[in-house]
């Protein structure tokens, strides 16, 4: 199973890969990560994820229109929104364009966790 990390903060993007790193989860290789839409895109051609993490606001390109594109480009790509935005129309805006699941920051490692587990038996 590969996954990406997309997120404008470096802290954001570490803490992932920890509870990743840290949980029991069927194998995942974080095949890269990325700080906005555009490189997330590019990365994505490059490297074929199966799940993806993905932040909101971005500068560049922001997360409903990667996962628009993401989709697009591998509609088999599972996309977790991960996001602090309360703005509930936007979240669905990406819903509708594609994502699997959403997660509210500030999140636990618990349901980081059983988030990707729910996408992870999505793919099986």
């Amino acid at each position: 199973m590969k996954l990406m990390i997309v997120d404008d903060s470096n802290i954001i993007r570490s803490r992932i890969s920890r509870i990743i790193a840290n949980a029991k989860l069927p194998p995942i290789e974080i095949v890269g990560t990325a700080s906005n839409g555009t490189d997330a895109f590019a990365l994505c051609v490059a490297q074929r994820p199966d799940i993806v993490t993905m932040d909101l606001t971005m500068p560049e390109m922001d997360g409903v229109e990667c996962t628009a594109l993401l989709v697009e480009f591998d509609p088999n790509i599972k996309i977790l929104i991960i996001s602090a935005l309360s703005d509930k129309a936007t979240a669905i805006e990406a819903l509708k364009n594609g994502a699997n699941g959403f997660l509210y920051k500030p999140f636990t490692d618990e349901e980081l966790v059983n988030a990707l587990l729910e996408l992870i038996k999505e793919n099986e």
